[in-house]
């Protein structure tokens, strides 16, 4: 009977960073770029990866997966943001922000989970190099990338479920240029306290617990490596050592963000755009410098389409 009185949010205004003009127009070119070189930067590796039979590892197979996942991800949230930003119209409706809030909890889950399986990978390859071609082979692989997805959809479910139930009625000015859960569900006309320790545990703990998984694998490797000594090995640590920037962009930001109820501190708009747009930024620079077949592969396609 309470909820009788309130006013049911039918939209929200999306904040974004600055009223100044100036600025807006900044923040329009610098996402405007951003956003080309995501998807020039992870659709060539796509492309290369799929039109050249040496990048056929399983290593690369995950690499294609990640690109894939990076433009999904980047695509939620920034292609909205542009929008609002050249037609000045900030508002998106109650609908709207929830499916932005769940595809963007589900790309990004599953970017965590496929981080996990390529540092498992990474991990066989150098310590178990006889059996690599075993366990990790294509059947085993896609299976793996599977299991990602689906973690990452029951995860955002959870999320968007616990969301729906809260009651909107009063404020609906967003913080924020894209619509997730900390400065949402500040908005909400009831305690939130339970539902914010639900949500810290499911974000949070899946951000850290992956985050874990990671650093142990790599403190495996290394200890592996310094035993034995050999340019393979030392090839393939290269390899993890760019895979570690990549979980540090995307991991401390997220963990920072989400390990915690959303009332305790402000969460700072500009995190955000480390682990929503600079991250899938990054990842195929990552990648592509520290791989000599990927930058070879992609000298070939650039000869192709040049000829």
């Amino acid at each position: 009977m309470a909820q009788d009185n309130f006013s049911q949010v039918t939209e929200f205004i999306l904040l974004g960073f600055s009223d100044t003009q100036e600025l807006q127009l900044l923040f329009f070119a610098l996402f405007l770029l951003a956003y080309a070189m995501v998807l020039l930067g992870n659709l060539l590796i796509i492309v290369a990866v799929r039109t050249d039979p040496k990048l056929s590892s399983p290593m690369y197979f995950l690499l294609c997966n990640l690109s894939f996942i990076d433009i999904c991800y980047t695509s939620v949230t920034v292609p909205r943001a542009l929008v609002a930003r050249l037609s000045g119209h900030k508002a998106i409706a109650f609908e709207g922000c929830m499916a932005q809030l769940f595809f963007l909890h589900f790309v990004g889950s599953s970017e965590m989970f496929l981080l996990t399986v390529m540092a498992f990978d990474r991990y066989t390859a150098v310590c178990r190099p006889l059996h690599y071609t075993a366990i990790m082979a294509r059947g085993a692989c896609r299976a793996l990338v599977t299991a990602c997805w689906v973690g990452g959809f029951i995860h955002s479910i959870v999320q968007t479920v616990l969301m729906l139930q809260l009651p909107f009625c009063g404020p609906n000015m967003v913080h924020s240029y894209f619509c997730d859960v900390p400065p949402i569900i500040r908005l909400a006309c009831t305690d939130t306290t339970l539902t914010e320790w639900l949500m810290a545990s499911n974000s949070g703990l899946i951000s850290l617990g992956c985050f874990l998984v990671l650093v142990a694998s790599y403190a495996l490797l290394l200890a592996k490596v310094r035993a034995h000594l050999s340019q393979g090995r030392w090839k393939a640590l290269s390899t993890c050592a760019s895979h570690v920037m990549a979980v540090t962009l995307l991991f401390v930001p997220c963990i920072f963000t989400y390990l915690r109820p959303a009332g305790t501190l402000p969460t700072s708009k500009y995190v955000c755009v480390i682990y929503t747009i600079f991250s899938p930024m990054m990842n195929p620079l990552i990648y592509t410098l520290r791989s000599s077949e990927m930058k070879e592969s992609m000298w070939r396609l650039w000869k192709c389409c040049r000829a």
